[in-house]
């Protein structure tokens, strides 16, 4: 017989809410303020919550030590997988002294560093995220701004700022088609929604992203990047998700934005001002990667060109893209897939109502081995065809391999601690006590139920997480309030995407991706304040879509 969740465990609603966050608040204080290594507070927080859902919510102990298991598995694979492609891809560039030539070829293209943190970090970050997701984006455009000359908190906490418009339609839409399966909505209605909210947002962060980096005069001297790239990007979002569904969003409105901006750069310049002008904001930065330039295997006199320092990047583009389509994923899948029931949790754990709808089957926990078809392997893949194209034997590829798990093993041991806490968290049904509290807000729900899709993605680390655990929420207080549940819905997964960039498992990656590993309190006190603005700015949106005309006729009925 499943056990079944109880959300009050203490019948005290403030109480149980207190203890729910508990683990959370453990991992922030110790990450953000006591400046506890993130591998150790990760592990920290994970006794504590495994505590929470023994003694407190009556977890059978079995239970939680299959949800520990499942979340250190998936921590492993396929997220640790990506991260650790992602570091060899970037050792085999950097031994071969590509970043140099990369950063010159880019400076060519785009002088100015505030409009390569645009055309990398929103732009081509955008189109990763469309066709990936799990962190690839922050990775890829995370160890490229490192390569660019800029310093490791901007190129971490900039390229987690700009990794939200897309979130909602990343991976080829699977959060919103999760969404419909979790939900019974509709996922061109939620999709058509979603494009009537993150658009505004889309055409902001590109200002937004330049501001936080170079201050407000150094963002006036390349607003018309900023705008062409966000208006780029934000006409074909709402266009696509609305009169053709979730499935394309991104890598659609993703290439808009790159064109849109390359051609721009055709017959524009920025104005040189402020603190993000070249010689101010580009120059100094270079400084914190000169040694590393230094210990390059290659001479400045024996630089590569502009071909050959782009190529492993053009080779990892045209892969993932590759990897993401669902037939080509289809065929990898049907050679090697296995899936494995957890032990103590599958089928074991159910969840009850008003967080699942009546008679709500029991929560599965199946992992699955797709090694094939997961997109680390396409960039193990990406990595090796570079490899082989810069001239590595097998021996140093295995060499510089095995290196590379040494350099990142701390940060492969803090995303499993952080995904099996999300699992611990999901499957004791501490979540559904914090996300019905937000519940609780009356004739604010819309705003605080925006926000619980915030929370849901900063502690679970994905959108498509949250969606699960908070969709069916979502809809049944949408219905009890008489609101849109299609609108509280898409909240859910619009309200996530300003969650991923304070979410641990994202601050890690991008902390190991611009080798700042151990710096992660300062990357988190970095973004914080973004993520939250972003976040309610958002909830203030949704309030009027379903409260005050004319944008209550923006919602989808």
């Amino acid at each position: 017989m499943p056990w079944h969740q109880t959300y009050n465990p203490l019948h005290n609603w403030f109480l149980s809410t207190a203890i729910a966050a508990l683990p959370l608040l453990v991992l922030m204080v110790s990450i953000a303020f006591l400046r506890v290594r993130i591998h150790t507070a990760a592990l920290g927080a994970l006794a504590v919550a495994v505590a929470v859902a023994i003694v407190i919510f009556g977890m059978p102990a079995s239970s939680a030590m299959g949800a520990t298991t499942y979340g250190l598995a998936f921590g492993l694979f396929p997220i640790g997988w990506i991260v650790l492609n992602v570091m060899f891809l970037y050792d085999l560039t950097e031994r071969r002294g590509l970043f140099e030539s990369l950063r010159q070829n880019l400076a060519r293209l785009a002088p100015d560093p505030r409009v390569q943190l645009i055309l990398i970090a929103f732009s081509f970050g955008a189109f990763i995220e469309g066709v990936s997701g799990f962190g690839t984006p922050v990775a890829i455009t995370g160890a490229i701004l490192i390569q660019l000359g800029f310093k490791p908190l901007h190129a971490s906490g900039l390229a987690l700022i700009a990794n939200t418009a897309p979130v909602a339609f990343g991976s080829l839409g699977i959060p919103i088609t999760t969404l419909e399966q979790v939900t019974g909505l509709d996922a061109r209605q939620i999709s058509a929604m979603v494009g009537r909210q993150l658009p505004f947002f889309s055409l902001l962060i590109p200002f937004w992203i330049v501001a936080a980096y170079a201050g407000w005069r150094g963002m006036l001297g390349v607003w018309p990047a900023a705008l062409t790239a966000g208006a780029a990007f934000a006409i074909p979002q709402f266009l696509v998700s609305n009169f053709h569904g979730p499935w394309l969003v991104d890598p659609v409105a993703a290439a808009c934005s790159i064109g849109a901006l390359l051609v721009q750069l055709r017959f524009w310049k920025p104005s040189v001002g402020g603190r993000g002008s070249r010689v101010e904001a580009g120059l100094e930065q270079r400084s914190d990667n000169s040694d590393r330039s230094d210990r390059s295997d290659m001479s400045r006199s024996a630089r590569p060109s502009a071909l050959m320092a782009t190529a492993p990047w053009i080779i990892l583009t045209a892969v993932i893209f590759l990897w993401g389509t669902p037939q080509f994923k289809a065929v990898l899948d049907r050679t090697a897939s296995p899936n494995v029931a957890v032990p103590g949790l599958h089928e074991l754990v159910q969840r009850t109502p008003p967080i699942a709808a009546a008679g709500a089957k029991p929560e599965t926990a199946v992992f699955r081995l797709n090694i094939l078809s997961a997109t680390g392997t396409g960039i193990l893949f990406a990595a090796l065809l570079s490899g082989a194209l810069l001239g590595f034997r097998p021996t140093e590829l295995l060499k510089v391999y095995g290196q590379t798990v040494w350099r990142v093993r701390y940060s492969l041991l803090t995303i499993m601690g952080m995904l099996a806490l999300g699992n611990v968290t999901k499957y004791s049904g501490s979540d559904g006590t914090l996300g019905l509290a937000m519940a609780r807000t009356g004739a604010l729900y819309p705003f605080f139920g925006t926000l619980l899709g915030w929370l849901g993605v900063a502690l679970t680390g994905s959108d498509t997480a949250s969606n699960v655990l908070f969709g069916s929420l979502q809809r049944i207080t949408a219905e009890q309030r008489g609101l849109s549940p299609i609108l509280m819905g898409a909240a859910n997964s619009s309200g996530g995407v300003m969650g991923k960039m304070v979410d641990a498992q994202s601050i890690v990656v991008a902390s190991t991706a611009t080798n700042w590993y151990g710096h992660e309190g300062s990357i988190l006190r970095f973004v914080f304040f973004h993520s939250l603005a972003l976040a309610c700015l958002l909830g203030v949106l949704v309030y009027l879509q379903a409260s005050v005309f004319p944008f209550t006729t923006m919602v989808v009925k």
